[in-house]
């Protein structure tokens, strides 16, 4: 299964418009698409992942571009630490504008309750 930064980082990269929440995480994953495209061109599997997803974005493309960057970021670890967390900041400074909520949540949780607005009593158990 390709992780949702790598999707993202793919579906820019093929020249899709990609829906994420806010400015800063749409600026994280320009810059992370810039970067992994200048990288990727020196891999045969990349370059060539890459050429056919631009040519024709299908969603299998798309998901053989993610696989690829997968990787180059598996191959080249502090690469791939640069890039999860120039995404995790991103997330992070993500900002809800007028009825808008942001939730982050980075690592694992076995539960995970996020609300919004709560008006009266929460009982969980």
């Amino acid at each position: 299964m390709t992780d949702p930064m790598t999707v993202a980082i793919a579906t820019a990269m093929a020249g899709k418009a990609v829906e994420v929440a806010g400015e800063p995480v749409r600026a994280a994953v320009a810059e992370l698409s810039r970067r992994v495209r200048e990288r990727i061109r020196g891999r045969p599997d990349g370059a060539e992942a890459l050429e056919r997803a631009t040519g024709d974005p299908t969603p299998e493309r798309v998901e053989t571009l993610a696989a690829a960057i997968g990787h180059l970021m598996a191959d080249d670890p502090g690469f791939g630490a640069e890039a999860r967390h120039l995404w995790n900041q991103a997330q992070t400074n993500a900002a809800a504008t007028g009825d808008g909520v942001v939730n982050v949540l980075n690592g694992q949780a076995g539960r995970v309750v996020q609300l919004r607005d709560v008006h009266g009593d929460v009982n969980i158990g």
